[in-house]
């Protein structure tokens, strides 16, 4: 192997491959280092249990990380959404590149939308949040918990399984299914989950020469946009599988969104608010702008509210 080629770790699954691919392609054109991608099982991909039994999205970024922090890998890709809030030792978050569609999307037989569904008819998530957004827009359906990467959801729609599906719609875009898409939920019906549609790349700490070749992937708009974003989520105390939606965009002012669920959709709390990113600090800025909605949403209750949805998955 090249001396100057990178090894990128990525998670075995076709979105997980195929968005490392463009993050590799992204690499070559800018540095015109060749980019050698390095599949890595993750416990998540593995298992069939419900996510937050067995440590929340974070469980498909461990092996990942661990890759990298042996030597295994030069820098890793992650679904920023995937990420936990808290520091990696010996970790730094080196590039974000342009965020891709925050938005959700419902996939369902017949071209079918929300509105179309039959009472009582099934539809599937692995999200609390999701879940309890559908449940708001539509009582009187029933959400299904499911696990899977989008192939093997796509299919239980296909194959009469389920009657619907909910998916991040940049998921389906990156394995080159948004055909299947029969309706895209602006934030407004149903808020993305922080850091949705955006990529995250990881290398070491000791690897500074590294970390600035990534950083030119950065775009600073949708940084700020995440860092805002998961300000609000460790604010919370939330783990990244909690029912809680956030959605910021915009420079000058920054605007966010953010709500936290009840899981049988009856109860939610929302707030808004946003930053002007004026300063010579704009991602310290977006993170005290994520940090005072999370404070609004505890006070009016949301400690509470996320404690009881989480009893009950």
């Amino acid at each position: 192997m090249n001396a100057q080629t990178l090894r990128l770790g990525s998670r075995r699954s076709p979105m997980a491959m195929a968005q490392s691919r463009r993050v590799a392609d992204m690499i070559t054109e800018r540095t015109g280092r060749p980019v050698e991608i390095v599949g890595v099982t993750t416990p998540g991909d593995v298992s069939w249990a419900r996510l937050h039994r067995i440590g929340g999205n974070g469980v498909f970024v461990g092996a990942l990380r661990e890759a990298l922090l042996g030597g295994a890998v030069d820098l890793a890709v992650h679904s920023l959404k995937d990420l936990p809030t808290g520091p990696a030792a010996g970790i730094v978050l080196a590039a974000v590149p342009p965020r891709d569609d925050p938005r959700d999307a419902l996939v369902a037989r017949n071209g079918a939308k929300l509105a179309d569904l039959p009472p009582g008819a099934t539809v599937g998530t692995g999200s609390p949040r999701r879940a309890a957004q559908v449940l708001l827009l539509r009582g009187d359906l029933r959400c299904v918990p499911i696990r899977g990467n989008a192939g093997t959801r796509l299919g239980m729609v296909t194959s009469g399984r389920l009657d619907a599906v909910v998916l991040a719609r940049a998921g389906l875009a990156r394995i080159g299914r948004a055909d299947a898409v029969t309706e895209v939920f602006e934030p407004d019906e149903m808020l993305p989950a922080p850091g949705q549609g955006a990529l995250a790349v990881e290398c070491r700490a000791d690897e500074p020469g590294l970390a600035t070749v990534l950083d030119a992937l950065t775009c600073p708009a949708g940084l700020a946009a995440v860092t805002a974003e998961r300000g609000l989520l460790q604010a919370l105390g939330a783990g990244c599988s909690a029912p809680v939606g956030a959605y910021a965009v915009g420079t000058r002012p920054l605007l966010m969104w953010a709500a936290v669920f009840g899981a049988d959709g009856r109860r939610v709390l929302r707030t808004h608010g946003a930053a002007p990113l004026g300063s010579s600090s704009p991602l310290a800025e977006a993170l005290r702008l994520g940090r005072e909605l999370a404070v609004e949403l505890l006070c009016a209750g949301a400690r509470d509210l996320m404690q009881v949805t989480g009893s009950g998955l």
